[in-house]
């Protein structure tokens, strides 16, 4: 019989003795030349792999110095704010980029219109797959739910050991039509069974876009206005991809080189970027600026704002970590591409929705928490907003809950994996392996008898 006092009081008990055997101190990490997160002091990459799919660019080099710039972000060699310019106010983008990543070239009118009639196709769960898996354990964790349905669809394909391009091609793009499903219907079973909330499942239409449809599901009316969708659709095109070494995305191609089906690649990428630390920033910036409304009494004194982000850089407000969400990336310095083109979109939907108070608070935190990061802080590049800084805020403006805002990083993120994941199969040559060093120091046995 299950006692989960007993655990508890045997796991309490024994984690000290887990951190006082794991701790390996900081020294020797540095004396044994490792480069912990696989980043050096300049927080610059290992490089691990090549790719064609994106590119970053957060410095130049001039006369064989690095110069720090504004970042620039390509998707098979395209600007993604040219790409993001290109379709703004003429059509929904995430379809076309998709075909983009996919299959490394734009589509023509004709072939957009085949793969989004294919992709509408996929759009589709098995029978009672809603009822008897995504209602069967409803959970708070849309991450986990999400996570669970992926791997549960393995069991109702035929082709889940064959990994030639057709067959995974086509489980990629049928994960990535039902991705927007698993995770609403998860959000809607979680808000009635474990809420008491109404719930209504409404079905994805053919004819819409990818962003029209997470809107149309979500609501209870399915109504939505046309800015809503197209801002939630660029949102998801500028999450789509970001390189091989963000964390799910080396996490898909780790897993893809030890020969795993694509189910389980794509639920290892859903398990990398549920933390906080990747996919779930956005939701940190959220809960900061909630506080911040708390606590500062006048949204529009600089000096008062300047100061709250004093003392949460000092440890003394919100979660006391030290950290501006929001603020700063890993690759990034002078600016985040993303962000910077989106801030267009976020400030036409605040006006839409009445929230101009809202950005111009956001606005004027963009403005003032380098500053404060500089005066407080050594630092060995610029800090700059990032897109998860804008995204939470428009998620809130979309009345999208909580919940739902890793996951819908998820529904754009999985074009990239997908992309790497091919890539990789193509290119499929040996398993990630990299090497740890180890420290241990070797002991004779000891006898049962004899141990104390």
């Amino acid at each position: 019989m299950y006692d989960k006092e007993m655990l508890d009081n045997f796991s309490r008990d024994y984690a000290q003795k887990c951190r006082v055997t794991d701790q390996i101190s900081a020294e020797l990490f540095d004396a044994n030349g490792v480069l912990r997160g696989l980043r050096d002091k300049n927080g610059n990459g290992v490089v691990a792999g090549l790719t064609n799919i994106s590119k970053i660019e957060s410095f130049r080099m001039e006369n064989g110095q690095k110069i720090p710039c504004d970042g620039n972000l390509w998707y098979r060699g395209y600007n993604v704010i040219d790409l993001v310019k290109g379709f703004e106010g003429k059509r929904y983008g995430f379809e076309e980029v998709t075909y983009l990543l996919l299959f490394g070239e734009l589509p023509s009118p004709a072939q957009l219109k085949t793969f989004c009639e294919a992709l509408a196709n996929a759009r589709h769960l098995p029978t009672n797959f809603t009822r008897d898996v995504i209602m069967k354990a409803p959970s708070a964790d849309l991450m986990n739910s999400l996570t669970r349905s992926v791997l549960t669809l393995a069991s109702y394909d035929d082709g889940i050991s064959d990994s030639s391009l057709q067959t995974v091609l086509m489980q990629c793009m049928k994960l990535i039509s039902e991705m927007p499903m698993l995770a609403v219907y998860g959000y809607h079973s979680y808000n009635h069974f474990l809420r008491d909330e109404s719930l209504y499942i409404h079905r994805p239409q053919p004819e819409l876009s990818t962003a029209e449809n997470i809107l149309l599901m979500l609501r209870p009316d399915k109504k939505y206005t046309a800015l809503e969708a197209q801002v939630l659709d660029a949102a998801l095109v500028l999450h789509m991809e970001h390189g091989g070494g963000n964390n799910s995305t080396f996490t898909t191609r780790v897993v893809t080189s030890a020969g795993s089906d694509t189910y389980s690649v794509i639920a290892a990428a859903l398990s990398s970027l549920k933390g906080p630390k990747h996919g779930g920033a956005n939701i940190k910036v959220v809960q900061m600026m909630d506080e911040i409304r708390r606590e500062v009494s006048d949204w529009g004194d600089e000096d008062e704002v300047k100061a709250y982000l004093g003392k949460l850089v000092d440890k003394q407000a919100f979660d006391r970590k030290g950290l501006i969400y929001g603020m700063g990336h890993a690759v990034y310095s002078l600016s985040d591409p993303r962000a910077r083109v989106f801030k267009h979109f976020v400030e036409a939907l605040a006006i839409e929705k009445g929230r101009e108070k809202d950005f111009a608070l956001y606005s004027m935190i963009e403005r003032l928490a380098p500053e404060v990061i500089a005066e407080k802080r050594k630092i060995y590049k610029g800090v700059s907003a990032n897109v998860d800084f804008y995204s939470g805020f428009v998620y809130s403006m979309l009345d999208i809950p909580l919940e739902l805002y890793t996951p819908i990083f998820a529904m754009a993120r999985i074009v990239g994996w997908s992309a790497h994941r091919i890539e990789e199969l193509v290119n499929a040559d040996k398993i990630i392996r990299p090497a740890y060093k180890s420290i241990m120091q070797e002991r004779d046995y000891v006898p049962m008898d004899e141990r104390k």
